[in-house]
């Protein structure tokens, strides 16, 4: 490989590549690395830190069930979690087909039509849902000095938080009161409401509704999957949009996350919802064929006008969610549901016998209770291995979830026994199907879940063929490789995942008190240190749930220290052109004002136009957002240069972690000169892709900007955490970025244990392994492709650029083709069309051997080959392999064969291919078709029949 790039070690090879201005001078003061055995003993010590306290906290996160064949076939599966997200929708039928699903049973259960197909949490959900309203009617508020958002204070504590972070910077006044006594006058663009409450009251808001559209305002409904089964939907009631989580459809809650929000609303909304849409269109053979709808990439393509910079999901999770929703169906739902509901109502009879009246008058699977001493209360609570909320008037609630036995209400019955001197308790558990504690005027009578993939999976065998089918349809990293550049789809260790399905992990209520997550104190902390370890940093973050989330994050902190220092009026935010689309996204979100720099002939940021912007804006200058290397896959030489630019004018340098890959142990932020820096830990750090997300984005940060850091309502301090269950924490209240303290804290265990494992010079060695597979690769590709940037010394970082922008004119091929014909191969496209349009990005990773980066590289040479049959006349310029790819294997079976090409060169066009060939289950799907005919759940079966027909 040295050989073929052309040095004579890899030590020359890194020494070409990074400048060495920026090279780190001394080893990472990381221990050394523990076997794969060692490394799951130990973490089984730690473990035992946790106690696993049988959860009645609610709040948004329950006990639920994960059936056994989801979790196997699903959860723990990596033709399931080794996925990337849908772009290339031909080799992405199967979890396609699965959002699809889930937008449906979404759309079912809160009776709003258009769902979107995951967003990061709850709380993320509602804030999501007030900027869209912001933004919807913020032109008809031109006269309003302050918008006004009503919140209602009986909605979860972390919801709270998160539209008042959101809102802040945008210039939203939140409004938080009783809903029964809100005056809203037009000053107010929209409202949220929980459903069923905070406290577990169920109200009927219908009037309130009412009340908020006269005034012209929206209305979002904060609600419950479970509950929705049983209750009217939102949808019925007249709101305009319906959030929430869908955890507690067999997803544990793992000490907050990662869970599936969802996000459902009225037609209006289809050109504005935040996130990913899957909808339903067909291939160019005519059949139908599901793609992500709308606005795709809506940051790359709006950049500082994005209404969100949301650009992931929790993908894995909904269909975790989705799988649930199929295997039970929506009588088994109900059933659950009603059992949940009628075990609260036995526990709430029982208790006001005992004196323990109920305060609420109708509830789903929550009652609130008066009690005169807490803190005896949560003792005796606490002696029997049991967590209860605690509010801060001094009530007490318990909530009930599928997990819960008769025996734990009897359990929980002693706990209020040994308070009133009652030595033995007992109960009657009414099995009757009248549910008194939900009121007639909200109780749900239409039907939902009523296509037939919610009714026909209801064994095991049934649905493992089922997933089967549909994890068939799709290419993972158990297929081949995905060079992703930017995206860096590397392995995801089974050892790294296994502790993630541990019980003493994945149940964990996120709001536990402190001294039952010790085993997690442990992980965390030494992670956040590892992590400011890695980047050159004093402090670490973990809470963002997803890169996008890291650099809202970021800013928000960079925001927080010029408002203390220096004033509000430091809000200008340079950002190159070049780089993600996020980065204008974020920087609008945290109220910061785009001033785009240029780029040179070279890709390079315009170091001149920077200066000059800089000094331009000096006195308003808030920072930088650089992405290093670049997104070109370049370590530009003048970087410290740049950074010190911004600091000479009073900013501070955001650094876009995307690329940490090509940093670990070699360089890091802070020696370069940044202040904050978000970490895609499923990127860099091998939590998996899951075909869309899970993510997590937690950003380091220098010493000054450590105060200015992520806080929650229940506290984020690792080593001492003041909050326990149910009581807010102190600190800076209203700048969280989750809802949950540490995000999705179950699968920072994989970060921690890929940097356990790998120890210090492991780590190393995985930047420089990563750096040789792509200048060994960009050596290969070179003799035949145009490559775009290098650095200084010719070669690239851990990615490089492809450019395939000459053979439009010469061929009539685009980058597009190129990226489909790979599907004929076995590969899944590298990045397309981005940061350059018409190119494709490569990047390897360090976790493919020189085999698969030759079979690629070999792919890659033999397309060119068919593009230049195309350009000597050999090929036909309309009708070959390239722009009638890719190849289905109904194509290749079909009776007739028209094409000017063969069967064997369509499907078979290298050896390898033949030994272990992977179909696209698609051909290439009609982007345009969808759009124009926006069908965002399951179709009615006969819409297959007339489908057939037709065809």
């Amino acid at each position: 490989m040295l050989k073929s790039i052309g040095v004579g070690s890899l030590d020359e090879l890194i020494d070409r590549t990074i400048p060495a201005s920026i090279r780190s001078k001394k080893p990472l003061n990381i221990p050394g690395p523990l076997s794969e055995n060692q490394y799951l003993t130990s973490l089984r010590q730690i473990a035992n830190g946790n106690k696993v306290f049988r959860s009645y906290i609610g709040q948004g996160y329950y006990g639920t069930i994960v059936p056994s064949v989801i979790l196997r076939n699903v959860f723990e599966n990596p033709g399931w979690y080794t996925q990337y997200t849908p772009y290339q929708a031909e080799i992405s039928q199967g979890r396609l087909e699965s959002l699809l699903n889930f937008q449906t049973m979404i759309a079912d259960l809160t009776g709003l039509p258009l769902a979107n197909a995951s967003l990061l949490d709850e709380g993320t959900a509602a804030a999501e849902a007030m900027t869209m309203f912001f933004n919807g009617k913020n032109k008809d508020h031109d006269h309003i000095t302050t918008p006004r958002f009503f919140v209602d204070s009986n909605i979860f504590d972390q919801t709270k938080d998160l539209l008042l972070t959101r809102a802040q910077p945008i210039g939203i006044e939140v409004v938080v009161g009783d809903y029964h006594k809100a005056v809203i006058d037009g000053s107010y663009f929209g409202a949220i409401v929980q459903y069923p409450a905070s406290d577990g009251s169920i109200h009927d808001y219908r009037t309130f509704i009412q009340h908020v559209h006269k005034a012209g305002a929206y209305v979002a409904m904060a609600t419950d999957l479970l509950a929705l089964t049983l209750l009217t939907p939102p949808g019925e009631l007249g709101a305009d949009v319906a959030i929430g989580s869908s955890q507690r459809f067999g997803v544990p809650m793992g000490f907050g996350g990662p869970h599936a929000a969802f996000f459902t609303a009225k037609e209006d909304f289809k050109r504005s919802i935040p996130g990913r849409i899957i909808g339903v269109s067909i291939d160019a053979q005519g059949n139908r064929a599901l793609r992500m709808a709308l606005q795709t990439r809506e940051q790359h393509i709006k950049r500082e006008k994005a209404t969100s910079n949301i650009c992931t999901a929790q993908a894995l999770l909904a269909n975790m969610s989705a799988m649930y929703a199929v295997y039970h169906g929506p009588e088994g739902l109900t059933r659950i549901a009603k059992r949940v509901s009628l075990l609260t109502r036995t526990l709430a009879t029982e208790l006001e016998a005992m004196g323990y009246p109920n305060l609420n008058d109708y509830y789903f699977d929550t009652i609130r209770l008066k009690v005169k001493d807490l803190i005896s209360l949560r003792q005796t609570a606490e002696a029997h291995g049991i967590n209860f909320h605690y509010h801060v008037d001094g009530t007490v609630s318990i909530t009930l979830d599928e997990t819960t036995s008769q025996e734990d209400v009897v359990d929980i019955l002693s706990v209020f026994g040994h308070l009133t001197g009652i030595s033995l308790v007992s109960a009657t558990f009414d099995v009757d199907n009248t549910l008194a504690n939900i009121p007639s005027s909200v109780t749900r009578v239409s039907e939902f879940l009523t296509h037939p993939v919610f009714n026909t999976y209801h064994s095991e065998t049934k649905m493992m063929r089922y997933l089967r089918s549909l994890e068939n349809k799709d290419l993972s990293l158990n297929t081949s490789m995905i060079s992703l550049g930017s995206c860096t789809m590397k392995l995801n260790a089974a050892t790294e995942l296994i502790p993630v399905s541990w019980p003493e992990f994945g149940t964990l209520h996120p709001f536990a008190p402190a001294d039952q997550w010790k085993g997690y104190r442990q992980i965390l902390t030494e992670l956040e240190d590892w992590l400011s370890e890695i980047t050159g940093f004093a402090a670490t973050s973990l809470q963002p749930n997803s890169g996008a989330n890291g650099e809202y994050a970021g800013l928000l902190t960079i925001r927080g220290y010029h408002n203390a220092h220096n004033g509000s009026h430091r809000d200008v935010m340079l950002i190159p052109i070049s780089a993600h689309g996020t980065n204008p996204a974020s920087a609008i979100m945290a109220g910061m004002k785009v001033v785009v720099v240029k780029s040179d002939d070279e890709g390079h940021i315009d170091v001149r136009d920077l200066k000059e912007k800089a000094e331009q804006y000096k006195d308003s200058l808030a920072g930088l957002m650089v992405t290093y290397p670049s997104t070109h896959g370049v370590f530009e030489e003048s970087i410290k240069d740049i950074c010190r630019t911004i600091h000479d004018n009073g900013g501070l340098v955001y650094m876009d972690g995307a690329n940490m890959n090509a940093q670990v142990g070699l360089t890091s932020p802070g020696l370069i000169g940044a202040d904050v820096c978000h970490l895609n830990l499923h990127k860099t750090f091998a939590i998996p892709h899951g075909g869309g997300g899970p993510g997590m984005g937690p950003i380091c940060v220098t010493a000054r900007l450590k105060p200015y850091l992520p806080s929650h309502v229940y506290g984020t301090d690792t080593r001492r955490r003041s909050a326990g269950n149910g009581q807010a924490a102190t600190g800076a209240a209203g700048h969280a970025v989750s809802a949950a303290p540490f995000g999705s804290a179950s699968i920072l265990l994989i970060s921690y244990a890929y940097i356990k494992m790998l120890g210090a010079e492991g780590l190393t060695n995985a930047t420089r392994y990563a750096i040789l597979n792509a200048n060994y690769m960009k050596a290969r590709l070179e003799k035949h492709y145009k490559i775009l940037y290098t650095g200084a010394n010719g070669t690239c970082a851990h990615e490089f650029i492809v450019d395939l922008r000459p053979f439009k004119a010469s061929a009539g091929v685009e980058a597009e083709d190129v990226a489909k014909r790979l599907m004929d191969y076995g590969f899944h496209a590298p990045t397309l069309s981005f940061p350059v349009p018409g190119t494709i990005m490569i990047e390897p990773t360090e976790s493919e051997d020189k085999a698969e980066l030759d079979r690629f590289c070999d792919a890659m040479i033999a397309i060119h080959e068919e593009i230049l049959a195309i350009e000597d006349g050999k090929a036909d310029k309309t009708d070959n392999a390239l722009k009638n790819a890719p190849h289905t294997q109904h194509m290749i079976i079909a009776e007739e064969w028209k094409h000017a090409y063969t069967r064997n060169q369509a499907a078979f066009p290298l050896p390898y291919v033949r030994e272990n060939k992977f179909w696209p289950s698609v051909a290439r799907v009609n982007n345009t078709y969808g759009d124009r005919n926006l069908i965002c759940t399951c179709e009615p079966v006969s819409s297959y029949a007339e489908e057939v027909i037709a065809n």
